[in-house]
């Protein structure tokens, strides 16, 4: 397997086009299924195994959140999931 180049792209998406990625990643997850995305002309698939954990950033007047999707193409390899569950937090 070839290594991909190093990476590390935003991309600002309106907002219907947004909720319809999340709506598609939240139908794959209940489903078990892998996550296909397209982000900035690449296309991505997300394997079942993945971990996912919400962040918060807050820094001076500025505050972020970011719904993190990590795996690893190691063959062989999953990531440890560290991240609390829902009920840890009381997401909702």
């Amino acid at each position: 397997m070839t290594s991909k180049p190093n990476k590390d792209v935003e991309k600002a998406y309106p907002l219907p086009e947004f909720i319809a990625k999340l709506r598609r990643l939240a139908d794959a997850l209940e489903q078990g299924e892998r996550f296909e995305i397209q982000i900035a002309g690449e296309r991505i698939s997300v394997p079942v195994r993945a971990a996912y954990n919400v962040e918060h950033e807050r820094e001076g007047d500025s505050e972020e959140i970011e719904f993190q999707i990590k795996w690893s193409n190691a063959q062989g390899h999953c990531l440890p999931s560290k991240m609390k569950t829902e009920d840890d937090h009381g997401w909702r």
